[in-house]
């Protein structure tokens, strides 16, 4: 019997070992596809390259695997170089290629086009406009159809110190309190100079400034366009540390993009139609001639200028006003939590250029797509689908990353107010043909800010971007150029 066991215990150790060889000869973890509770289940892969989505991805597989019998959801973190094909190379060799992989949405068409995605499951209905807003569906459509899931977002808006704006506040209505109160005193002391005691108290009960009345008047002086910043900063008496009321990064897209994006038209709605661009017209002249305008009030050096470092100084209570991307928050909350910022901040609309230009965000959207090549669409949509359901913020509190949809539960208006502006923002067009134009752009916006004409600087870039869209030679009629606008109209007399 004792040599039964023995035998038994013999082969049962050289079985171990033997599977223990096959996973390493296979390149599989002993944990995954073959495990005793795994060998039933469907494995979903999803490839993503941006490591901050970890904890979010492994949690969410795990809770998702938990509650599907017959499905298991396996996250992969791969590098962001030559994604794509990367993604086309482990499809075709039939290499644990993903069923689902995250990726922006300007790389959509060249993704559709190569066979490595498919429409999505019931887009319309699931993608509607309650909890989807235009610019999440619109970053997804590709000639009409609905070809990926829109996760998470990244777009720009204003951020302000809140702290500086309520001491200000506070101060203007004290200093209306000091007025009345010396009005009053004076009045008394003509009519009656013997004041009794409760007389005194019912007057320092008027001098009480609520938090409501404070509240009310940063309403009022949040901006709404870029004229009501320069009318901030003439009447600001600003505390020794601030250098700067309005300061941001000049040199890139996509916190400039905004001066044009209303009058700038690269590719319709869901930036996928070539016949639809309209670069050079007379109102992106004249949004840039303001543009250029700010050069003279806000002395920004664009050769010196540092989008982290102005970040920086923000948080270090240096700069008023600046616009930034929702970065910013997490930024500004492990400031915070070290000891090392002492202020409030808060997130507004972009503002306007002026009363009469308006102003529009550019926004890029990361997508989840359904890999062409996937031999599980079904289980592949679902999973896609339950992310894209998850309203708890997790997304957020574990990826650092905000949803591209409406009622996530995030307890941060900040980052409601930027979802609000992505909603209304201008998703990055998909098109192959215009794939350079923010380099372009950049270089463009870059020039004008230093002094360049802002007509002919225009017409260029669009000549550029026309080439390659037609594959010929173009040449832009020259446009007249529009009347010089002054940035500073709209203030009123009492500003000057």
């Amino acid at each position: 019997m004792r040599l039964r066991v023995k035998v038994f215990s013999i082969v049962l150790i050289l079985c171990m070992l033997s599977g223990t060889i096959l996973y390493a000869q296979s390149k599989q973890s002993v944990f995954e596809d073959y495990s005793l509770f795994n060998l039933n289940k469907t494995t979903v892969r999803i490839w993503y390259t941006d490591d901050a989505l970890t904890p979010y991805l492994q949690n969410k597989a795990v809770a998702y695997s938990e509650s599907r019998s017959r499905v298991r959801i396996e996250p992969v973190l791969v590098s962001g170089l030559e994604y794509l094909e990367a993604i086309n190379k482990a499809s075709l060799e039939d290499d644990n290629y993903p069923d689902l992989y995250i990726i922006t949405n300007d790389s959509l068409e060249k993704a559709y086009l190569a066979g490595l995605a498919l429409e999505i499951d019931n887009g319309a209905d699931f993608l509607d406009e309650e909890t989807f807003p235009a610019s999440a569906v619109n970053s997804v459509t590709y000639n009409g159809r609905l070809i990926a899931y829109p996760f998470y977002y990244e777009t720009s808006s204003l951020v302000y110190n809140k702290t500086y704006l309520e001491n200000m506040v506070r101060e203007e209505l004290q200093a209306e309190i000091d007025m009345a109160e010396g009005v009053e005193a004076e009045e008394n002391a003509a009519t009656d100079s013997s004041a009794d005691a409760s007389t005194e108290e019912d007057s320092n009960e008027k001098s009480t400034i609520s938090d409501k009345e404070v509240q009310a008047g940063v309403e009022e002086k949040i901006p709404h366009t870029i004229a009501d910043i320069l009318k901030f900063a003439q009447s600001y008496n600003a505390p020794d540390q601030v250098e700067a009321v309005f300061k941001w990064d000049v040199t890139d897209i996509f916190y400039n993009y905004f001066f044009v994006g209303n009058y700038m038209n690269v590719g319709g709605k869901a930036g996928d139609d070539v016949s639809l661009i309209d670069i050079y017209n007379s109102d992106t002249i004249s949004c840039m001639k303001i543009y250029q305008q700010l050069n003279q009030f806000f002395a920004i050096d664009a050769k010196e200028i540092d989008y982290d470092q102005i970040v920086q100084d923000f948080i270090d209570g240096k700069i008023v006003f600046t616009v930034a991307t929702t970065d910013i928050l997490s930024k500004i909350e492990a400031a915070k939590a070290s000891g090392e910022c002492e202020y409030d901040f808060e997130v507004a609309d972009i503002p306007d250029i002026t009363s009469d230009y308006k102003t529009i965000t550019m926004s890029v959207t990361d997508c989840i797509v359904v890999n062409g090549y996937t031999e599980h669409p079904t289980e592949a949509n679902s999973f896609a689908k339950y992310l894209l359901n998850d309203n708890s913020g997790d997304i957020y509190k574990l990826g650092g990353k905000p949803a591209a949809h409406f009622g996530v539960n995030y307890g941060d208006k900040n980052l409601d107010t930027f979802t609000e502006v992505y909603a209304d923002s201008v998703p990055m067009p998909k098109t192959i043909e215009t794939s350079n134009l923010w380099m372009e752009l950049e270089i463009a916006f870059t020039k004008i800010w230093n002094g360049d004409d802002c007509n002919s600087t225009l017409k260029n870039v669009s000549e550029n971007i026309m080439t390659q869209v037609t594959g010929t030679d173009f040449e832009e009629d020259t446009l007249p150029d529009p009347t010089d606008l002054d940035v500073t109209d709209g203030l009123t007399e009492e500003s000057d």
